[in-house]
Order: C-alpha cells, then sequence, then structure tokens
C-alpha cells in the first residue's frame, strides 16, 4: 500500500536502515546506517525541530503567527522551517561563518531570515549566534526561542522515535549505536531507548578535536582549554547542553577534521552514499574502535545529513587541498585540487612589453610560449630582468628572440616526489597535458603549497 500524507511533515522519519559494505571490509561484524538525509529536510534534525514546535504549542510558548527564533548551524533550522511553513510561523535563524554557504542558502529559500554571526567567540560573547539569537527572542514580539541545545523536546524525539526504528529494524539485534554528539540530543535520546531495551547496548559518541564534551565524559570537567575553532560541522561544542545523560553514552571518541571529510569522500565514492561531515566523521571514529568489535556484534551508525550541504567545502578538491585534507601523491592529484585555472600563454611574434603586461595581470613569473598549440619557448621574470640589464630596448624585442628553452612536459600520473627533477633553480614550473590535449602549468610554490599543510 502506497503511503500518502496530507502535507511534508507526515514523512518525517521512518528512515531506512542500509548495510555499509566496502569501507568496514576488514571489521568482524556487521555495520549499518541509519540513512537521516531521507527525511524531507535530509536531515535528522526534522524530528526534533517538529518535536520541539509541537511540544511548545502544547506548553503555550508560541502563539499564531509567531515567529521562531534559533540558533542554528542549519540542519535544525531546516526542520524549522519546513514545520514553520506547514504552520503558518516566521523564522529567524542565527548560525556561524564556519558553516557552509549552502546551508545559509537554503535557509533563505524556505523563507527564513538568516544572520551569521563569527564562530570565534565565547559563546558568552554577545556576537555569538548563541548570544544574538537569545537577544532576538527577547525584542522580537510573540517570539519563542527553541534553545535546541537546552530543550529536552530535542532528547524526547529520538527517544520517541529514532530509538525504537532502530529497534524494530534490527530486530533487536543492535549491540553497538555510534553517533556524532553535538547538542546531545540523538546520542542521548536514542541511546536512553536501546538502553531501557538492552542495558549492555553500547552508546559510542563521536567527537571532533576543538570540542570539551570528550574530556566532559571522562572526567566531569568542562575544561575551555580543550576549546579552539574546529573545521568539522554539527558535531562537537563549547559548552555542555542540558539534553546530554552520561549514563546514556558509554564511550567517547575524537576524530580529527581532516579525517571525517576524507571518509564522507569515501562514503561517497565506494559505497554510493553521498553524506555530510559528521556521517563521514562517524564511520572514522567507528573505524578507530574497530579492535573492540566482535562476530557476533550488530553495529548501527547514524548518518546524519546529505552530501549536498556540503558541496562547497569536504567535496571541492580546492578546499580539501587548502586545508591539507587530499593525498597528494601525483601531478593529477595536485592539478585536480588547484581546480581549474586559465594556462596563460604567449606567441613567438610579440613582445616583451605584452609579457611583462601579463605577468602584472595575472601575478605570474613564467609564461610558456605558444603557437598552434606547440610549446616553443618560456619568458621568466628572472630571465627578463637578467637581460634588462645589460640589454637596451628590451621591452620592444620579439619573444621568440628572448625565449628560454620550454618548460618540461611530465605525465599526469608522475609521483610528486619525482618532480625535483624537473622543478628546480633552471624551471620553476612545469607543464602537464590532460586527456583532451590540453596545457596545464604546475609551478614550485603549488607543489610547496600542497605539500608543505
Amino acid at each position: 500500500m502506497h503511503k500518502v500524507f496530507d502535507n511534508i511533515l507526515g514523512t518525517i522519519g521512518d528512515t531506512p536502515l542500509v548495510r555499509l559494505n566496502r569501507v568496514v571490509a576488514d571489521f568482524p561484524c556487521p555495520v549499518y546506517a541509519k540513512i537521516e538525509w531521507g527525511n524531507p529536510g535530509n536531515s535528522i534534525k526534522d524530528r526534533m525541530a517538529l518535536k520541539m514546535l509541537e511540544v511548545a504549542e502544547r506548553e503555550g510558548k508560541i502563539k499564531p503567527g509567531g515567529t521562531i527564533i534559533e540558533g542554528t548551524s542549519g540542519n535544525t533550522g531546516m526542520g524549522l522551517a519546513i514545520a514553520a511553513i506547514i504552520k503558518g510561523y516566521k523564522c529567524i535563524f542565527t548560525t556561524t561563518d564556519k558553516q557552509s554557504k549552502e546551508k545559509a542558502d537554503i535557509l533563505k529559500a524556505m523563507g527564513a531570515e538568516v544572520i551569521v554571526c563569527p564562530t570565534n567567540v565565547d559563546p558568552e560573547d554577545p556576537r555569538s549566534y548563541y548570544s544574538v539569537s537569545k537577544r532576538l527572542a527577547q525584542e522580537v514580539p510573540n517570539s519563542w526561542y527553541v534553545n535546541q541545545y537546552d530543550n529536552l523536546a530535542n532528547r524526547q524525539a529520538h527517544y520517541e522515535q529514532t530509538g525504537p526504528e532502530i529497534w524494530n529494524q534490527t530486530d533487536g539485534k543492535v549491540t553497538h549505536l555510534v553517533v556524532a554528539a553535538g547538542t546531545g540530543g540523538t546520542v542521548t535520546g536514542i541511546g536512553t531507548f536501546l538502553k531501557e531495551k538492552n542495558q549492555d547496548i553500547q552508546v559510542w559518541a563521536i567527537d571532533t578535536y576543538g570540542s570539551l564534551l570528550k574530556k566532559w565524559f571522562d572526567t566531569g570537567e568542562l575544561d575551555m582549554k580543550e576549546v579552539h575553532p574546529y573545521i568539522s560541522e554539527g558535531f562537537g561544542e563549547d559548552f555542555l547542553p542540558e539534553n546530554y545523560l552520561h549514563e546514556a553514552i558509554d564511550l567517547f571518541e575524537k576524530v580529527t577534521d581532516k579525517d571525517g571529510a576524507v571518509m564522507a569522500r569515501r562514503l561517497a565514492k565506494e559505497e554510493g552514499m553521498f553524506v555530510g561531515y559528521s556521517a563521514g566523521s562517524v564511520v572514522a571514529g567507528l573505524r578507530q574502535l574497530k579492535n573492540k568489535l566482535k562476530a557476533t556484534d550488530f553495529v548501527v551508525v547514524v548518518f546524519h545529513d546529505h552530501g549536498s550541504r556540503y558541496v562547497g567545502k569536504i567535496y571541492n578538491d580546492e578546499w580539501m587541498l587548502d586545508r591539507g585534507f587530499l593525498d597528494v601523491n601525483t601531478v593529477k592529484d595536485l592539478l585536480g585540487g588547484l581546480g581549474r585555472r586559465r594556462l596563460v600563454t604567449i606567441g613567438p611574434n610579440q613582445r616583451v612589453a605584452d609579457a611583462l603586461a601579463l605577468m602584472k595581470k595575472y601575478d605570474i613569473e613564467q609564461i610558456p610560449v605558444e603557437e598552434d598549440r606547440q610549446m616553443h619557448g618560456v619568458i621568466t621574470q628572472q630571465g627578463l630582468f637578467r637581460r634588462m640589464l645589460e640589454e637596451e630596448g628590451l621591452r620592444e624585442k620579439k619573444i621568440a628572440d628572448v625565449m628560454e628553452k620550454p618548460l618540461p612536459i611530465v605525465a599526469m600520473d608522475m609521483q610528486i616526489d619525482r618532480l625535483s627533477k624537473y622543478i628546480n633553480k633552471e624551471n620553476g614550473a612545469v607543464l602537464a597535458t590532460d586527456e583532451s590535449g590540453d596545457f596545464h602549468i604546475l609551478t614550485k610554490y603549488d607543489v610547496l603549497n600542497a605539500l608543505g599543510k
């Protein structure tokens, strides 16, 4: 029987459980992913957003035509925006400049007002997205401040919905739950339900470096020395939300920004799952804990959101390369990370003055001399400088009369560590050709920037 709903809110929940294969091929037990991008807002946050709003309505905290105000990294805002459209509310969201642009753009497309705040400030700072949202809630008439961090309906949603779904989908066989921990609602809500069903179920929370959650869990201390800026999105905190229940969690594991990003890309390429940053971090964290698993275990990981929110970040080679997250082994790897760049060339019959103008315009040090798709030589700043001190009228000379020998042309599959034979004092760059026969330039600075991260 086909499911038919009166509005989009009816499609929240009942998401599939899908087995992982290649990225956990060396595991002793099966690993299944709860695919939460199957919700209408493409994230698990739809569940708690609707629940928090329903509880607020029931408790009279928001009146018809009111305004929903929240600090959100994007996904909770999306869930709230969808619910607000159906129920007739307005939305104002604050977010941080660390979050992907796609998230803010999507919220705006759903009719919300979005205010971007700085990331690298304390939560109590009046500029923080926590503080700005609280202030707006006091200033805007007939508004409701959601406060997903301390709103226990967040936890309740997962206790009532996500936990039972996982239990039923696994026929009660689940032995481990692995979740990226942020507000605390998902990990403690699901964890509490599952432990009531079977106290032996292990709940593993994934944290990021720069967050204080693991230190709190291990020691009970809120250590601000643990807090520093990080790139991972959607999990980790610099304070302790009230949704946390220590007894609902068995272990915290930290994952680096790089490992989470790289694993997200592996999930896309190897499992066909276009996932968000936190999903990559969850699997990376699980891999770090692999030795704690045995053949009789049954692991469920939560994939919180969809990769479309991160196209400009973890799925962008240039962004990854700039942060040292790409493993660069070949010339092709390096060029791929640099993105499409126009190769500036000059003809042999043009003048030196033309070359100098191009160097200034594009801030480059060498220009290949090209004619009829053939490379005849190169003009370099260093070579022109030497000649300029010795020759009068150099600016008007033909390029063919002053060019140096052509730049070396290397293969796309050449290992980066072999480039030192070609990029040296005599050659500040090399050329490579792609499948279409187009030339690309690779300078010593490109190599240094890629390998010096």
